[in-house]
């Protein structure tokens, strides 16, 4: 065994990206980015341990993917994620990339563990071609280097390196700035980086994503409860009673999170939003589904379209659905006519027919965000 862990850092927002989805949610076929990386990588070396870490509020997602890795919520900074990372590594090296850097060869990968010994962190450079201006001044190319990810590392030195509230953007400037000793190898110019959204046209390893139309079902019931507002999709009706709930009850928005959920194959609502925590106390459902909704555009899906179906003996619905399907056409960020809004009665059958409460039924469907297309 080699004695290295792979890190793949995947905790970003994106926020230079410029699209719907982000960057590691970039669907490669039917895998997101981050996925197709870290399989890849691991099949040039057999690695004692391949650490993912993710965004705190997608990581617990990630492990649905493959029980392959160890994954690790990241922190705010890049140098946090990586902190929080070598908490779990246990090998003498780590060999640290960022997944935007998707299409790293592998004669990279086996050149950086074959000089391991060679210095404290090992890094990937290009030499540049460019006449290079600093400060409005000509400056010799031959002396400046192009840094690339992976970076192989000594554990114990990066790990003490990062124990700073300097902010280093790599590595290998952390243990520089330590007084390690970086040594440098030959990158690729296959390693291009992603960053701006326009950037994909230039990365060559990727596959543009699966046509996959993926289906999700909800489900939910409240009785009614007296002195209380009734919102259903975000819209007030005026009957007297509103449902009892640890949140606004808006029965009809919490069944089609879950429908979205289910597509996603992400959970369901109580994971995100438990009934025992009581900042969800009393709140706005519109401001739940706008998270999910929020989830759901970040990690690569695009809504197709969502049916509902309204089970009430009481109140009457039928004057409220266009307000309703206006009201989730805000929402979902989808036109409205891939909305559909059913009402129905329970015949007077059941706790429902007895009028003691509304159940919805909800079915959402999405797709990969075919980021080819913009």
């Amino acid at each position: 065994m080699s004695n290295v862990t792979l890190v793949v850092l995947c905790a970003g927002n994106s926020t230079r990206f410029g699209k719907s989805v982000k960057k590691q949610w970039l669907r490669v076929g039917s895998k997101p980015l981050w996925l197709a990386v870290s399989q890849k990588l691991s099949s040039y070396h057999k690695f004692e341990k391949v650490i993912i870490v993710g965004h705190s509020d997608e990581v617990g997602y990630m492990r649905n993917f493959s029980s392959d890795f160890v994954y690790v919520a990241g922190g705010d900074t890049r140098q946090d994620s990586m902190k929080n990372a070598l908490g779990k590594v246990d090998t003498r090296y780590v060999m640290v990339t960022d997944v935007a850097r998707s299409c790293v060869p592998e004669d990279v990968i086996l050149d950086l563990i074959a000089h391991k010994n060679a210095g404290d962190c090992i890094v990937p450079v290009l030499d540049v071609s460019d006449t290079v201006v600093y400060d409005d001044v000509t400056i010799d190319r031959d002396k400046t280097k192009l840094i690339q990810t992976p970076q192989l590392s000594k554990t114990d030195i990066l790990t003490k390196a990062l124990n700073t509230k300097d902010v280093f953007t790599d590595d290998s400037s952390a243990i520089k700035a330590l007084g390690g000793e970086v040594r440098y190898i030959y990158g690729s110019t296959k390693s291009k980086k992603i960053t701006f959204g326009n950037d994909l046209s230039d990365i060559e390893c990727l596959t543009k994503p699966d046509l996959v139309y993926l289906n999700g079902n909800g489900f939910d019931i409240h009785p009614f409860e007296e002195n209380k507002k009734m919102f259903l999709g975000g819209v007030y009706i005026d009957c007297g009673y509103g449902f009892k709930a640890h949140s606004d009850g808006d029965v009809l928005i919490h069944s089609l999170i879950d429908a979205l959920l289910g597509a996603a194959g992400a959970g369901d609502i109580g994971e995100f939003f438990p009934d025992k925590d009581m900042a969800y106390s009393g709140i706005d459902s519109k401001i739940l589904l706008e998270k999910i909704v929020a989830f759901i555009g970040n990690v690569g899906f695009d809504i197709v379209n969502v049916d509902v179906t309204i089970v009430a003996q009481k109140p009457k619905i039928s004057s409220y659905k266009d307000e309703i399907k206006k009201s989730l056409t805000k929402l979902l960020q989808i036109e409205q006519n891939f909305i559909n809004i059913k009402a129905t009665t329970a015949e007077k059958l059941g706790f429902i027919g007895r009028g003691e409460g509304v159940a919805v039924i909800s079915n959402a469907t999405l797709k990969y965000h075919d980021w080819t297309q913009q």
